[in-house]
């Protein structure tokens, strides 16, 4: 007679708990679990049951309280993000406004093709209460809710009507998280009832597992395809995305493209590939790029796109590269390796680019290519010094910028997103080490500055605890999202918070300008509906949330504020005003496409509109 197999009863909201202590990866030989623990805020809809069961293992798996659930999403994004996606964070919220409130960090994360968990409260099973505190009504559909929304954003998404369910449904989740070509966000909506209802689970459910990231050898036809059009190129050239990061193939990349002789140009998710220094590093590419890169992508006759989505702001719209130009698209994702009519080699780039290189044995691209590539980076290089130098002039972002890449630790992590900076930081910074860049444009997503450097100094504090994480934030994305100022100091997460003042959203504004609007709604002092504008005092507001804080007038103070605030103990505030019209870094930019009035009123409008217009003719045509 066959053995019934042991069972223990747990509640849903233990087992998953449960579950989750017991996965672990394999990352250099070393096991490490995989949750590296959880952001909440606690209400009703999650406070009895998924509290109860992450009490007991709260020194185990520590659980960060968060002010905002959608800066909680963020921070666990920046998380992940740091940890190459090998790891993750669960947050959690409770039913209505609170779930809801994720919605915006989902997003961020799927786009950005990051793990998160999402454990939410969610109305009850029975229907029994109903209508509940918070709950949506679908008169048509009561099965419709708030958690339904996050079908849109997720890569995974559950509702738990039984107990049982978690069986299957909190590995198929922890699968699409470590997934390289499916990876991002998982949504597990937890009815309140269901999280209190108890189970008898197999107790080989809860076994300790070690997981792996999978790696896709690339196939040897596409390989083979790929490395005969590299030899037909007379110049070609290596776009290197995010991905060449997780799946640790930097080395692979240097390697390849200094064998083969190819200059290598990187996107704004591959910030941090190479190091400034290196001679192949022909700086970033696009609407935010160089000078350097996109000189040499108009030239290109053949590009391989390694570990990128090829979004917009790297390709100029589609207008960075020749219309004859052949693409290679080497990429986990068959979505990603397609676009533009591209030839795929569909794998793990550390395979793949280690398979291209022996297909490619004994080549090398023309000499002369890669010196005119080198040149005209030495050209950039000459720029940005100039740019980012104090002088008789405005203060910028861009000097800011020089400041902190002067005085920080080469393994400091810088962050930034949304605005005017993630452009500013992408064209200056210079790479002092590998992977120390975190400049969010995937979603383009304000808010994430601050939250996104609380995220990451948890993650760095579990391995470099010695190093810096310094945030770069304008007065907009500020103002939009501040409180993780408090999360740091609360946490003894130390954070050093640059705060650059514009006076409001002057990047858009320069947008407007662009495109022959009038300033309107964007600067403070352009908004009809202020009558008498007036500066915040960040620095007053970052100390009542217990940072240090103050205001510096110039670069050369900005310096020595920066000092200070490396030899500190805990969060550093420092607040600079800076130009909101002078001291943009104007060079570097490629078209980009926006939508523009076909009639108005305006003459300096209709004109912008033609001059964009007439740019389109350089649009690839590829699907």
């Amino acid at each position: 007679m066959t053995a019934t197999p042991p069972t223990i009863r747990l509640t849903t909201a233990q087992a998953i708990v449960r579950y989750l202590m017991n996965q672990f990866i394999e990352i250099d030989g070393v096991e490490t679990r995989i949750c590296g623990g959880g952001f909440g805020i606690f209400g009703h809809g999650n406070v009895p049951c998924l509290g109860e069961a992450l009490y007991p293992v709260r020194d185990e798996m520590p659980l960060y309280r968060g002010q905002n659930e959608q800066s909680m999403g963020f921070a666990a994004a920046a998380y992940a993000k740091y940890h190459l996606r090998r790891r993750f964070m669960f947050c959690t919220a409770s039913a209505g406004p609170g779930t809801a409130n994720l919605l915006t960090a989902s997003a961020l994360a799927h786009a950005n093709r990051l793990p998160m968990l999402m454990l939410c409260g969610d109305t009850f099973i029975t229907r029994l209460p109903d209508p509940v505190l918070q709950q949506l009504e679908h008169f048509g559909d009561p099965t419709l809710g708030v958690n339904d929304a996050f079908r849109a954003v997720t890569r995974y998404w559950d509702r738990i009507t039984h107990p049982a369910q978690i069986i299957q449904s909190l590995p198929a989740a922890l699968a699409t998280m470590l997934d390289p070509a499916d990876c991002g966000p998982a949504f597990i909506g937890l009815p309140q009832d269901v999280q209190g209802w108890a189970y008898d689970y197999p107790e080989s459910f809860f076994e300790r597992r070690v997981h792996r990231i999978r790696r896709q050898a690339p196939d040897a036809a596409e390989v083979a395809d790929a490395a005969a059009l590299l030899k037909s190129a007379k110049r070609p050239m290596i776009i290197a995305g995010g991905g060449v990061q997780y799946s640790g193939a930097v080395a692979e990349l240097a390697a390849f493209a200094e064998a083969h002789g190819i200059p290598v140009v990187e996107t704004i998710a591959g910030r941090a590939n190479m190091l400034a220094t290196h001679p192949l590093n022909i700086g970033p590419i696009g609407v935010t790029g160089s000078d350097s890169a996109n000189a040499i992508a108009e030239e290109a006759d053949v590009v391989l796109a390694v570990g990128t989505r090829l979004q917009d702001f790297t390709t100029g719209s589609w207008t960075a590269f020749a219309q004859d130009a052949r693409l290679i698209g080497l990429n986990v994702g068959r979505h990603d390796a397609m676009k533009h009519i591209s030839l795929p080699v569909v794998g793990d780039a550390k395979l793949a680019l280690t398979a291209l290189d022996a297909a490619l044995a004994g080549h090398e691209a023309p000499a002369g290519w890669r010196a005119k590539a080198q040149a005209e980076r030495a050209k950039w290089d000459a720029y940005v010094a100039q740019n980012v130098a104090p002088g008789n002039r405005p203060n910028s972002y861009a000097q800011a910028i020089g400041v902190v890449n002067a005085l920080c630790d080469p393994r400091d992590r810088v962050v930034a997103a949304a605005g005017g900076l993630p452009a500013e930081v992408t064209a200056n910074w210079r790479t002092l080490e590998i992977g120390t860049v975190d400049v969010e444009f995937g979603f383009s997503c304000m808010g994430y500055e601050i939250a996104g450097g609380w995220g990451a100094r948890i993650a760095q504090s579990e391995s470099e605890p010695d190093r810096d994480t310094i945030v770069f934030t304008g007065d907009g994305s500020y103002l939009l999202m501040n409180s993780d100022i408090y999360s740091s100091v609360l946490t003894g997460k130390k954070l050093i918070i640059l705060v650059l003042d514009n006076g409001g959203f002057a990047v858009i504004n320069k947008l407007q300008n662009n495109t022959g609007n009038e300033s309107f709604n964007n600067l403070i002092a352009d908004c009809p509906t202020v009558p008498e504008p007036f500066a915040v005092d960040f620095a007053a507001h970052a100390a009542a949330m217990g940072a240090a804080a103050e205001t510096v007038s110039n670069p050369a103070e900005l310096a020595e504020a920066f000092k200070r605030a490396k030899a500190a103990e805990k969060t550093s505030v420092i607040v600079m005003n800076v130009d909101a019209y002078e001291g943009w870094t104007t060079e570097g930019h490629t078209w980009w496409e926006v939508g523009t009035p076909e009639v108005s009123e305006s003459a300096k409008v209709r004109e912008k509109h033609a001059e964009i217009e007439a740019s389109r003719a350089r649009q690839r045509r590829g699907v």
